[in-house]
């Protein structure tokens, strides 16, 4: 035991009065500062440089919850999913709506439900309890759905899903338009015919499939050209290499095939290769998602990419924005990743 030492004394937090009182101005005049209402006082630059030095050199950190009660906002926003925060590629939302709220001074919270209806109940019940300044409800499968009609108590955004039924603001990839992207790689490599799509939508309310076949078909249609046929599966590479090996096995010779994600586009490269086919020599092949997968795939996989990160950046920024309630539903364009699994015929590639 040490001797000769008295009681520890802690470190008391800095108050605004202390920042006041090292910059030599009135508790008021620091709280204009920090509250970027300077101007309404007309202080003086040297002043305003004064208080903020003194913030730094105390560590001062406001009180937030003092300052909702005067301005009715807590500078914090709650995000609701399912299951996108463990998604693979769909957390990049997450990663998109925290960078947007910090841009704008808020704090993203996020609650996953794991698709409990109950846990989702009570997520929505806390964050309303604890006023949150809005609530981005996200889905990990681009779908339809039925929000819950307590998001209509607080400001509200579905995230990658859209409710016919109601009037909330949605933020979701343009599908259809990402389709169109997809049939438009293929033809711009002289194929017109041949063109198969493999994959299904993975549950009943799932939109993205039938969307991005429908804009396979319309875009082909333009050229003249029509959709030979779908392969159907899972959005899985096993499942994709047991369909399509199966099929080639049957006497199928496609010309090209519209994968409609990037694990689809690995198990037809897997059964493609089983039977002797080339890509792209034989068979040009392109895919959805832009992910890392397509990267890794040799050739490098042709893919219309889900801009996850602008998604949830765009959620935050209109969840924030006054007018936002007007917005409709935002549907952002998915650019095409190019890779080596589609050759281009020579008249393009001197163009």
């Amino acid at each position: 035991m040490r001797e000769g030492r008295g009681p520890v004394a802690l470190k008391r937090k800095p108050t605004l009065a202390d920042v006041a009182r090292k910059a030599g101005v009135s508790a008021t005049t620091a709280s204009y500062i920090l509250n970027g209402r300077s101007t309404q006082m007309r202080i003086s630059a040297d002043a305003q440089q004064r208080v903020r030095d003194a913030v730094a050199d105390l560590g001062y950190r406001p009180n937030r919850s003092a300052r909702s009660l005067r301005t009715a906002t807590t500078k914090t926003v709650g995000l609701i999913s399912d299951f996108v925060a463990s998604g693979q590629f769909a957390s990049q939302m997450v990663t998109g709506a925290s960078a947007a709220a910090r841009g704008l001074d808020h704090l993203l919270v996020i609650g996953e439900t794991e698709g409990d209806p109950d846990v989702e109940r009570l997520l929505i019940e806390e964050m309303l309890d604890r006023q949150v300044d809005g609530i981005i409800y996200a889905r990990l499968v681009t779908s339809t759905t039925t929000a819950p009609p307590m998001l209509d108590q607080r400001g509200a955004v579905l995230l990658n899903c859209v409710d016919p039924r109601s009037s909330l603001p949605a933020v979701l990839p343009d599908e259809l338009d990402g389709g169109r992207t997809a049939a438009g790689a293929v033809l711009d490599a002289g194929i017109d015919h041949g063109v198969f799509v493999v994959g299904e939508d993975p549950t009943p309310d799932a939109i993205a499939g039938a969307l991005r076949v429908q804009g396979v078909c319309e875009r082909l249609a333009e050229a003249g050209a029509s959709l030979a046929g779908v392969v159907a599966c899972d959005w899985s590479v096993n499942a994709a290499f047991a369909a399509v090996d199966a099929w080639l096995a049957g006497g199928a010779r496609p010309r090209a095939l519209v994968c409609l994600n990037d694990r689809i586009a690995m198990g037809c490269y897997q059964a493609l290769a089983a039977h002797g086919l080339d890509v792209p020599d034989d068979v040009a092949v392109v895919s959805f998602d832009g992910s890392d997968l397509a990267g890794w795939l040799r050739p490098q996989v042709t893919s219309v990419a889900l801009p996850y990160a602008e998604l949830g950046a765009r959620a935050v920024q209109l969840l924030l924005d006054p007018e936002g309630s007007r917005a409709g539903v935002l549907r952002l364009r998915m650019p095409l990743a190019e890779g080596g699994s589609v050759r281009r015929r020579p008249a393009d590639v001197h163009a």
